[in-house]
């Protein structure tokens, strides 16, 4: 399960992210985190781009309503995202 945590003007959680895959895609929660496959690699700042575009895409919402907190230059990286509480959040993965 997910762990999500509710701030006043958004809600945080965990990913890791797996750069240079195949293709750009969630492939699972485990250990209270969303496992991210990127397709793009991770110099020049192209992984965390490509995974604001994809939370971006995938949750219907602005780029400049996700921030990666922490990890920009980890596979683990704490994500927030504001506007949204956590019953919301849940909704748009769909657990």
């Amino acid at each position: 399960m997910l762990t999500i945590n509710e701030n006043g003007d958004g809600v945080t959680f965990r990913i890791r992210v797996q750069p240079k895959s195949s293709r750009t895609e969630i492939y699972g929660i485990v250990n209270e985190t969303i496992k991210l496959r990127l397709a793009a690699p991770p110099t020049d700042n192209k992984a965390n781009l490509e995974c604001i575009a994809f939370l971006s895409k995938k949750f219907c919402i602005p780029k400049s309503s996700i921030q990666i907190l922490q990890g920009q230059k980890s596979r683990e990286k704490i994500i927030k995202i504001f506007g949204v509480n956590k019953g919301e959040l849940e909704k748009m993965l769909s657990i």
